[in-house]
């Protein structure tokens, strides 16, 4: 199933964040906190203004972008947990 988001939303799929302390603790599921970090998939047309002029998207697909802990809407495609939400949920894009 392909996902196609509209106007100004997005969809990330989270990057799972380390199980491991850097003194070896691991950290087990439960008490882990969700990531905040993920990966764009798919970006919508954007946002059209009070003109009906569209607004371009500042991130592009494949962007490593932080956002809330609790930003977005949980979708399930093909056994995959994805996140859709609006671009102004992202905090940062992440520069390497």
């Amino acid at each position: 199933m392909n996902l196609q988001p509209l106007a100004d939303r997005v969809i990330v799929e989270r990057i799972e964040s380390e199980t491991k302390t850097a003194s070896g603790i691991v950290i087990p599921d439960n008490a882990a906190e969700k990531p905040d970090q993920g990966k764009v998939l798919a970006v919508g047309p954007g946002k059209k203004n009070d003109k009906g002029e569209l607004g371009a998207m500042s991130v592009k697909v494949g962007d490593l972008v932080i956002f809330g802990k609790y930003s977005g809407q949980t979708v399930k495609v093909d056994g995959k947990e994805l996140l859709v939400m609006k671009e102004d949920d992202l905090f940062a894009v992440v520069v390497k």
